[in-house]
């Protein structure tokens, strides 16, 4: 069933009332659905002459509409689509940027590419973006839940890309299958013949924690039962996957692979076998996740996950501009398939 919360999200909220009328000194459309005891989605379906809605409820709503003198303000949205980071220095913010300027350019709207929410950079906030009211928000990695109500106050639609948290079912997002690429990497593992498999997860985000049950659940159905001694938990950086790993091939019955939950965390299990006189992949296999684009010109080059970076912002960017065009969408949630991609990093363990 379509999502009506599109038809809100497409309609600014506020709009001054005839003079004379009865309400409040600025009618919302908020004020007229709490007025009628309907939702919101349902006023803006109205107000949009869309089906959906009983000739009771209708006449109830539009008797509201109009004795509060609510008037229907024009669009003013500027012909951009922000895209907005919380911080530009990641490996993949290119490819995300390419997808979204692809569609783009076939719609003939712009790309604003902005920043905001670090603590290091207290003064740029939401607030700018509302000032600039663009057709659409995409947000990579999260938006809070004051931020989500700022947007859709002022009638912007936004879609999240890749979330590291759970969600409102009403939120869109865009993501991959984490939990299909984590049971693909540690199939390939057991099928080169490894039984000692570790895996260096991340923080409790719902990617990490999909990636991580994708690998247990490819242990079980292969009859290995998932060692909690062979599971480490810790940041998404190089740095601490260089930790984890020290401490994982330093033990006297060291683990033969290592499949870790993004690919920084890869390099640094790289960077450890180097300092320990491993060899990849002649005394341990390796294997990443998000297939960022250094990862095929390190030595050997990664085996990894490939999340599709660029296909992922084109749905997210589709799917930000047919909200903002009002439409009805079939989801609000999507998934785009993650692949592995072998290359040399992975090989069978020594006899």
């Amino acid at each position: 069933m379509p999502d009506d919360r599109s038809e809100a999200l497409s309609t600014q909220e506020t709009e001054e009332p005839s003079t004379g009328r009865e309400g409040p000194a600025a009618v919302t459309i908020a004020y007229i659905a709490e007025s009628a005891g309907v939702s919101v989605p349902t006023v803006s379906k109205v107000l949009n002459g869309r089906s959906g809605v009983s000739d009771e409820t209708r006449a109830r709503v539009e008797e509201l509409i109009h004795r509060y003198g609510y008037r229907k303000p024009p669009k003013n949205r500027s012909n951009l689509v922000e895209l907005v980071f919380r911080e530009l220095e990641s490996m993949w913010a290119v490819e995300i940027i390419r997808g979204v300027e692809r569609v783009a350019r076939r719609n003939k709207v712009g790309v604003l590419v902005s920043e905001f929410g670090l603590q290091d950079r207290p003064a740029r906030t939401i607030d700018d973006t509302l000032g600039r009211r663009p057709q659409c928000v995409l947000s990579v990695a999260q938006l809070s839940e004051r931020e989500r109500e700022q947007l859709r106050a002022k009638g912007i639609p936004f879609v999240v890309f890749d979330p590291n948290e759970d969600l409102p079912d009403d939120v869109p997002f865009v993501g991959a299958t984490n939990w299909r690429g984590g049971q693909a990497a540690t199939r390939h593992l057991i099928e080169l013949g490894h039984r000692r498999i570790a895996m260096i997860t991340g923080p409790d985000h719902p990617f990490c924690l999909a990636r991580n049950a994708g690998y247990t659940s490819a242990l079980t159905e292969a009859g290995l039962s998932p060692d909690p001694d062979l599971m480490v938990r810790t940041l998404l950086t190089r740095e601490d996957g260089r930790t984890a790993a020290r401490d994982l091939l330093s033990r006297a019955d060291r683990p033969t692979a290592v499949f870790t939950a993004n690919d920084m965390q890869a390099l640094g299990v790289y960077q450890a076998a180097r300092e320990l006189g491993l060899r990849i992949p002649d005394d341990l296999s390796v294997v990443g996740f998000d297939d960022v684009p250094a990862v095929a010109w390190v030595d050997p080059p990664l085996t990894t996950v490939h999340q599709p970076l660029a296909e992922m912002a084109v749905a997210a960017t589709e799917l930000a501009l047919a909200l903002g065009r009002g439409e009805d969408v079939p989801q609000v949630g999507v998934e785009i398939a993650t692949t592995l991609t072998v290359r040399e990093s992975t090989a069978p363990p020594k006899s």
